[in-house]
C-alpha cells in the first residue's frame, strides 16, 4: 500500500505591518516547490492566510504595494472617535471575497482572543472575512469584534504563532513563520528610547490621537529632552513586542514547529504598513536563505517516516 505524503501546513505569526513578509514567504516558498497544503494565521498572519487559502495572494499584494502612510490614516478611521478598522476590511474585501471558511481550496483557521475569559478562540468555520477581523482586532489600534456572544480581540494575545491549530487543521509538518523573533528594543533603534524621535506616520498618528483625546492625552511629536519619557506610540510598541515575543517562545517550547523561518524585520515599526516591499523582499530573503535547510529536514522526516512504517 502506498504511503501517503505529509501534508505540510503553515503557521503564519503575528507581528503587525512586519506582516507582509509572509507574502513574500509564500511567493518563494511556491517557487522552491514547496506548496503549504494548510494554513494557520494570527492577526496579521490571518489576514495574509486568509488570501492564500483563497487563492489571492496576488490581489493582496498588488493592493499593499500601493499603500502610502495617507491610506493608513484612513483605514484606521481615527475622526470616528475611535478606531473601527471598517474601512480597512472594506478594501479587504474587494480583493478577497468572503466565503464560509470550509469551502476554500485549503484548510485555513485563524486565532482570536475571549476578551473576558482570556481564551483562544479558534475560527475554522463561518464567514472568512470575520474571522480575520476577529484576529487583528489589536487593542488600541482596532476595536474589539462581537462574536456569539463574546467580544473578540487579536489573537496574538494569547497564541502569536499558531502552530497547533495548524496541526489540528491536519497538517503533518509545519512550517511557521515568526516575525517576533529579536524584536524587542529594536524599534528604538538601539537608543535609549527618550532619545527617539517618532516617524513622520507616527507623529501624524499621534497628531490625529491627540485631537481625539484633547490636551489631557496630549501626545509628544518629538522627545529631545533626555528625561522625557518614551512616547505613546513607542510604549504601545515596545509592549506588544515583549508580549509577543515571550508567548511566542512559550508556545514554540510546548509545541515547536518542524521549520522556524524568522525574516529580518526588527528594522520596521509597528504601523509601517507603507513598507510592504521591504517587507515582501525580507520574506524571500529568508527563504532563499534558509531553502537548503527547508529541503532537507522535510526530506529528512518523509524518510523517517517510511523507515519507522
Amino acid at each position: 500500500m502506498p504511503l501517503r505524503k505529509p501534508r505540510i501546513g503553515i503557521a503564519l505569526g503575528s507581528g503587525s505591518a512586519r506582516g507582509w513578509s509572509h507574502i513574500g514567504v509564500l511567493r518563494a516558498l511556491e517557487e522552491a516547490g514547496i506548496v503549504p497544503e494548510v494554513v494557520s494565521g494570527t492577526s496579521i498572519g490571518a489576514l495574509v492566510g486568509a488570501a492564500y487559502a483563497s487563492g489571492r495572494l496576488d490581489r493582496l499584494a498588488e493592493w499593499v504595494l500601493e499603500i502610502d502612510w495617507w491610506d493608513i490614516v484612513r483605514y484606521m478611521d481615527l475622526r470616528r472617535g475611535g478606531v473601527e478598522g471598517e474601512r480597512l476590511m472594506r478594501a479587504f474585501r474587494e480583493r478577497v471575497d468572503d466565503a464560509p471558511i470550509e469551502t476554500l481550496p485549503k484548510p485555513f483557521g485563524a486565532v482570536a482572543t475571549d476578551l473576558y475569559t482570556g481564551r483562544e478562540v479558534w475560527f475554522q468555520e463561518g464567514s472568512l472575512l470575520e474571522a480575520v477581523r476577529a484576529s487583528i482586532a489589536l487593542p488600541g489600534l482596532f476595536s474589539p469584534v462581537r462574536h456569539q456572544e463574546r467580544w473578540l480581540v487579536d489573537g496574538g494575545l494569547v497564541d502569536p504563532l499558531p502552530v497547533s491549530l495548524c496541526r489540528a487543521l491536519g497538517a503533518d509538518r509545519v512550517i511557521a513563520v515568526n516575525l517576533n523573533g529579536d524584536i524587542v528594543g529594536k524599534h528604538f533603534g538601539g537608543r535609549p528610547p527618550r532619545l527617539v524621535t517618532p516617524s513622520p506616520l507616527l507623529a501624524r498618528l499621534s497628531a490625529g490621537l491627540q485631537a481625539m483625546l484633547g490636551n489631557n492625552g496630549r501626545v509628544e511629536e518629538k522627545l529631545e529632552e533626555l528625561d522625557e519619557p518614551p512616547g505613546l506610540f513607542d510604549v504601545m510598541a515596545g509592549s506588544i513586542h515583549i508580549m509577543q515575543d515571550r508567548i511566542t517562545r512559550a508556545r514554540m517550547a510546548g509545541d515547536p514547529p518542524d521549520v522556524v523561518l524568522a525574516p529580518r524585520l526588527a528594522h520596521l515599526g509597528l504601523m509601517d504598513f507603507d513598507h510592504a516591499e521591504e517587507a515582501i523582499a525580507a520574506g524571500v530573503d529568508c527563504v532563499r536563505l534558509h531553502l537548503s535547510l527547508l529541503r532537507d529536514v522535510l526530506n529528512l522526516l518523509e524518510t523517517g517516516d517510511r523507515e519507522i512504517k
